[in-house]
């Protein structure tokens, strides 16, 4: 569905960016987008943060010189959608590249985006899009297939060896128990098995999973079936939406429970709308700053949101900065490529593998190093762990709450994964 109404001031702000590129653009690109659907809640910011991107780099010149034409379309979370947007792209206009979103929607077009050879750079950081040439066996090719990030499997790998280590500094008896919560779907689910079988690996006990929707909803009988298992650690695998209504109902039935995020499951926003029932959650960031953070890339990510908010006041959550990120490395790859034989999936694709520990010009401190290979697609294996802290009420604006620090998301640990070749794809 093209991108015409939204309801929101950024997604007004988003289709102005996206439509206003130049009739004669000569890089096509397309862009997938979560505004409406049930992973809106995160959706919007890093869906922003790609068009203001983009809209940024046309304003200073382009790619190459050449401006880039972003098809932004909110596909609504809908599979069938998506696949119907990349019969589109990948027709007679051929897109140089796909800025793509979620896990179920990325995991069905995985063969065909290698076959036509367009470069798919997701928001789904599933294990599965890591190995390139297939060879672990537990996941088919993805050649063309990129992200930005530590997989969700590596993220919870983190988030696990944390809680271990946790649970022993705490000088508790016995084996902590863990468990897995989310929706019944491919998203939640990617990370489940290695997440499980690491927990086992550092001796945890591991319940079987509890499943709640990928919407907010009453999930009261969730959290008392979590307060009778007597689970010490229990890893939520939805977005931000559904889990404020998992806090909100643990909280309400006392559930004592170290909750671990995973990276799209706690941002500032969520913070705000579950209050004190976010406080202490633990969770992956995938740039080396938040909002506001002291850096020299912070810069560059201030001027790129003026280009939906000239001025220059709206907050911005963890992942929109990620996705800043995210739109960077694509627009290295491609300025790779129109050097090189000209801006075709294929040459794009090796722009991603020209640079090793890599960030992106003007992002210094922001975004973590990277290196991708054609053996290998995880870009890195370095996870920061922040914990959110809640101290008051969280009334009121989200910019004056993060000043007066009433909401903080302070680090934790940095968590650096071996690269295992077992883990590829897994």
């Amino acid at each position: 569905m093209k991108t015409k109404v939204l309801l929101s001031t950024a997604s007004l702000a988003l289709a102005v960016a996206t439509f206003s590129a130049p009739a004669q653009a000569q890089i096509a690109l397309g862009h997938l987008a979560d505004y409406s659907g049930a992973t809106s809640d995160v959706g919007t910011p890093y869906g922003q943060a790609v068009a203001d991107t983009f809209a940024w780099i046309n304003k200073n010149g382009g790619i190459g010189g050449k401006q880039v034409n972003l098809d932004s379309n909110d596909y609504g979370y809908q599979v069938p959608r998506a696949i119907a947007l990349y019969k589109k792209w990948s027709g007679g206009d051929k897109v140089a590249a796909i800025m793509g979103w979620g896990t179920a929607d990325t995991e069905a077009l995985t063969g065909f985006v290698a076959q036509d050879k367009i470069p798919y750079v997701s928001a789904s950081y599933a294990a599965a899009l890591t190995d390139p040439e297939g060879v672990s066996g537990k996941a088919k090719p993805a050649p063309y297939n990129f992200f930005y990030g530590p997989s969700y499997s590596d993220a919870m790998r983190a988030l696990v060896t944390w809680a271990a280590e946790d649970w022993k500094a705490k000088g508790k008896p016995g084996k902590p128990k863990f468990v897995h919560m989310g929706g019944n779907h491919p998203y939640p689910n990617a990370p489940k098995a290695a997440g499980e079988a690491i927990a086992n690996e550092l001796g945890f006990e591991v319940l079987p999973p509890i499943v709640f929707a990928l919407t907010p909803g009453d999930y009261s009988a969730q959290c008392l079936s979590l307060k009778s298992s007597g689970a010490n650690y229990a890893y939520l695998g939805n977005t931000a939406a559904s889990n404020i209504s998992v806090l909100k109902a643990c909280k309400a039935a006392g559930v004592d429970v170290q909750f671990l995020g995973n990276v799209w499951g706690m941002d500032e926003n969520a913070a705000k709308t579950a209050a004190d029932a976010a406080d202490g959650v633990v969770f992956p960031l995938r740039t080396a700053v938040t909002w506001g953070g002291n850096a020299p890339g912070m810069k560059t990510v201030m001027e790129i949101s003026k280009m939906s908010d000239a001025s220059g006041k709206a907050y911005r959550p963890v992942h929109y900065i990620a996705g800043v990120c995210s739109a960077l490395y694509t627009k290295e790859a491609l300025d790779w490529a129109v050097k090189n034989g000209g801006a075709t999936g294929e040459n794009v694709a090796k722009g991603f593998y020209q640079k090793k520990d890599w960030v992106p010009a003007g992002m210094e401190g922001v975004c973590n190093a990277s290196t991708w290979t054609d053996k290998d697609h995880r870009g890195t294996l370095k996870v920061d762990l922040y914990r959110t802290k809640v101290s008051g009420a969280t009334d009121g604006n989200l910019n004056d709450l993060m000043t007066k620090g009433t909401i903080k998301l302070e680090k934790v640990k940095t968590v650096e994964l071996p690269r295992k070749p077992e883990w590829l794809g897994w």
